[in-house]
């Protein structure tokens, strides 16, 4: 009966029907976020809309949940590249996803990668890194658009739902390969690593990922520390 049950699921995530209604949600999504990144939204508005969205989300994506361990979100690196002492770096303390890129919160991980010289190149392969989705979902929002002079902290980002019901954020990419509805694997490249954004892009700033994760609660996004996850996850 288990069988029978993950093969209908399995069947309908595939269809194009289904697809059609996701990838439509999932726009809808990726055009609030950037009122609310943007303040061209009120606050009561923005959450009354993100709540009804994602909830038609989670509805489609309902699915089993899974205790594989994540696959860490940068090709050919550990958790040693994680920023400050055993994970200290994370600090989530006044957040509030309606702030918009006015929030002065850090709920991250920053994850650095070898590149002295600053042009997004690792040292070592003379090869952008690939950053990879964490486990399965489906791209709600991301830009690949991002010029120096803009403010938007997170520049070139993506953000990905989970089935499990967490939302992954990954920014400062120098380049995106996905879109708004696309379904993605766990270990699957999904951007390379970059120094867009406010903050990263300037000199002081080593490059690096600067990676989130959020649950949903009370229909919005609300951070949650990932270290546990990131130091179980898989390195690839």
């Amino acid at each position: 009966m288990k069988k029978l049950l993950l093969l209908f699921i399995a069947v309908l995530f595939t269809s194009p029907l289904f697809a059609q209604d996701t990838r439509s949600v999932c726009i809808k999504i990726n055009e609030l976020n950037s009122r609310v990144l943007n303040g061209t939204v009120k606050r009561a508005d923005a959450a009354k809309q993100f709540k009804t969205l994602i909830n038609q989300l989670s509805k489609m994506m309902h699915a089993p949940g899974t205790s594989e361990p994540w696959t860490f979100p940068l090709q050919g690196y550990k958790t040693n590249a994680i920023g400050g002492t055993n994970g200290n770096g994370y600090s989530d303390k006044g957040y509030n996803y309606l702030d918009g890129n006015k929030h002065t919160a850090h709920p991250a991980h920053d994850i650095f990668i070898h590149d002295k010289d600053q042009d997004g190149i690792d040292d070592k392969t003379g090869k952008a890194v690939d950053v990879l989705a964490v486990t399965d979902g489906v791209v709600i929002a991301c830009t690949n658009q991002w010029q120096p002079a803009s403010t938007m902290r997170g520049g070139k980002f993506i953000w990905v739902y989970h089935p499990e019901g967490f939302i992954s954020y990954y920014a400062h990419n120098r380049a995106i390969f996905v879109q708004p509805g696309d379904e993605v694997k766990q270990g699957q490249k999904i951007a390379e690593v970059g120094r867009t954004g406010f903050n990263a892009y300037k000199k002081r700033s080593p490059t690096h990922l600067h990676f989130s994760a959020f649950h949903i609660k009370d229909g919005l996004p609300v951070p949650f520390n990932p270290y546990r996850q990131l130091v179980k996850s898989t390195a690839q």
